[in-house]
């Protein structure tokens, strides 16, 4: 039976006794992580978020009825122990911060009992995900993910006194917003007092930090929860934290420096990283010329090299297609790999094929110098020497190749070469590189709309040398935009936003909104600028994604306490669930499920 407290107060956590406190009585709580009955003295290692820490129960020095409780316990037990610290006898555990001592127990109360728990309470549990996410609640004691909580929980704390040293004050925005629809899905919450109305969940608080600089509040920031409703992977959630952040009066410049000082703090204090400043910059263009992706990883090479000019001339029909049809032909050399098995090199193209390709070239330069291809019976000698030379290939290297439309090739070549380094182990995860990637397009073209929509959102403001564009060819207009970048994620971005009338009104023209529509959507927003609105620019940092990479994690779910699946539902606790009819009533909806959905 669970036992009270009964005024007992705990002294120290388990990793805060030391040696230092030898011959002292002290008092610690926790739960057992395991119990070793030795005949005549039992050993229990007792865990708390801190670590875990030795007691003994030797029945001559903590009594009969001490003694018997301790040979009740197993794992999970959260008992409370008073006695006294000693130098370890049986020598020491190195694996543990508290390995030179042990508590030589007088007392102990048994404050909640438990059953045997689904898997084991260990770090790095093999436990399948499923079964940790059904029962969070455990699986939220096992040290590594403490241990991420805990960093996530510095990290904010570092965030809030370096900005507002920075003069930067914290200040929250609505939950309940009005949906404005230009991006991803929102999330609605249907209204009972206004039936057939709906608030949506922020996306971001992109307008209403906007609005805070219009009303002079100069330097804004807020720990954000934020709500999109797409598709999952690794790095998304359907709810995520953003650490968000507006600036008055500023530029380009000026958001960068104060982010690099931030960052440079943060791991620093956090993980010991130092942070090289200043931060290495990079244009989009060059990035996706270079890396196929406008989040490239920097921590290997596998550079894309364009070698459209070198076969424009040659009878391949792929080149030779892609290249009539406006498209490029592009490859990366995977040094030493020039012996991959056939096999292997299948695997890859349909690797690609994931990406949109049709296919994928290859030339394995063999030792010897000899050549395996996939297209050489098309190629002239020497144009498959020019195609070598230009990847700078030797023999044992490996050349892949794709042809198609930019934006395929880029997508397919950026994910091969991430999809090489993982096979070889050619990164490490405590090799942090970060990146600015720079002058984003203003515009990006959808197939699926046929038309330009906001690479960012409708506020991004152009480059002062690219306005004249907006009139004369708006695909090549550049933003004051910015991401950063580290190991291949986005860590997170922002822009310069426009603050005059006559450039927002010509944005919205060019994604087709009328004035009437704008103001719709944007109508409270626009109203304040009438009033007065400085020159402001923000960014906003995904503190999951930060704490993922900081702490090595393989997914976000391992640094948020109660995470969502790939379906974005709750294992835990059955979310999202039927509702009682009656609060469809009030809310004035009816559930109408298409049938095919219904059957799956």
């Amino acid at each position: 039976m669970a036992e009270s407290m009964k005024g007992l107060k705990r002294t120290h956590r388990c990793t805060e006794v030391s040696n230092q406190n030898v011959n002292e009585t002290v008092t610690v709580m926790g739960w057992v992580q395991k119990s070793r009955n030795k005949g005549g003295i039992i050993f229990v290692d007792l865990r708390d978020r801190s670590g875990i820490l030795q007691v003994i129960f030797e029945e001559d020095k903590c009594g009969s009825e001490s003694f018997a409780k301790a040979e009740k316990l197993r794992s999970e037990f959260v008992v409370a122990v008073t006695g006294t610290v000693a130098l370890r006898a049986g020598g020491i555990n190195k694996n543990l911060a508290t390995g030179d001592i042990e508590i030589i127990a007088k007392d102990i109360r048994i404050l909640s009992e438990a059953e045997t728990p689904p898997f084991p309470i260990e770090e790095n549990a093999k436990t399948k995900e499923e079964i940790r996410l059904k029962y969070r609640p455990l699986d939220l004691r096992r040290p590594d993910i403490q241990k991420n909580l805990i960093l996530r929980s510095r990290v904010v704390g570092i965030i809030r006194n370096f900005l507002a040293e920075e003069g930067f004050l914290e200040i929250e925005t609505p939950i309940l917003n009005k949906s404005t629809p230009e991006g991803a899905r929102d999330y609605l919450v249907p209204s009972r007092v206004h039936p057939g109305s709906f608030y949506a969940l922020p996306q971001s608080p992109q307008i209403f930090k906007q609005l805070l600089m219009c009303s002079g509040y100069d330097r804004y920031y807020q720990v954000a929860k934020c709500f999109r409703d797409e598709d999952l992977r690794a790095d998304r959630q359907p709810e995520f934290t953003q650490i968000d952040m507006e600036l008055s009066f500023v530029d380009v410049e000026d958001v960068l420096d104060v982010n690099e000082r931030l960052l440079a703090k943060v791991f620093k204090e956090a993980i010991g990283v130092d942070v090289k400043l200043p931060i290495e910059r990079m244009t989009w263009q060059e990035a996706m010329e270079r890396f196929g992706s406008d989040k490239p990883d920097l921590r290997f090479g596998m550079e894309l090299k364009n070698v459209t000019d070198v076969v424009r001339d040659c009878e391949f029909v792929v080149f030779k297609g892609a290249i009539q049809n406006g498209g490029s032909v592009r490859g990366i050399n995977a040094k030493g790999q020039g012996a991959m098995p056939r096999k292997k090199i299948d695997a890859l193209v349909d690797f690609a094929k994931g990406y949109g390709a049709k296919g994928l070239a290859y030339i394995a330069i063999q030792e010897d110098g000899s050549l395996k291809s996939s297209f050489a019976k098309f190629m002239k000698d020497e144009e498959m020497e020019a195609l070598i030379d230009a990847l700078e290939g030797e023999p044992g290297d490996l050349l892949l190749f794709a042809a198609d439309r930019d934006k395929i090739v880029f997508s397919v070549l950026g994910a091969l070469r991430c999809e090489l380094a993982e096979q070889l182990e050619l990164v490490a995860k405590d090799d942090y590189r970060f990146l600015w990637v720079t002058e984003f397009p203003v515009f990006e073209w959808s197939d699926e709309e046929e038309r330009f929509k906001a690479m960012h959102h409708p506020f991004t403001m152009p480059m002062d040398e690219d306005l004249e564009l907006l009139d004369t060819d708006m695909g090549k207009a550049r933003a004051k935009a910015y991401d950063i970048v580290l190991n291949g994620c986005e860590l997170g971005g922002g822009s310069v936003r426009i603050h005059q009338d006559d450039v927002q009104e010509k944005m919205f023209e060019l994604l087709g909104f009328t004035k009437e529509e704008a103001h719709d959507r944007f109508g409270f927003l626009l109203d304040a600028f009438q009033y007065g609105v400085p020159p402001h620019a923000g960014l906003a940092f995904g503190l999951d994604r930060m704490i993922m990479l900081m702490t090595g994690a393989d997914s976000i779910r391992d640094v948020i306490a109660f995470p969502k699946i790939k379906d974005a539902s709750c294992l835990m606790s059955n979310a999202p669930d039927v509702v009682d009819p009656k609060q469809l009533e009030e809310l004035c909806l009816k559930v109408d499920i298409p049938e095919t959905e219904k059957d799956d």
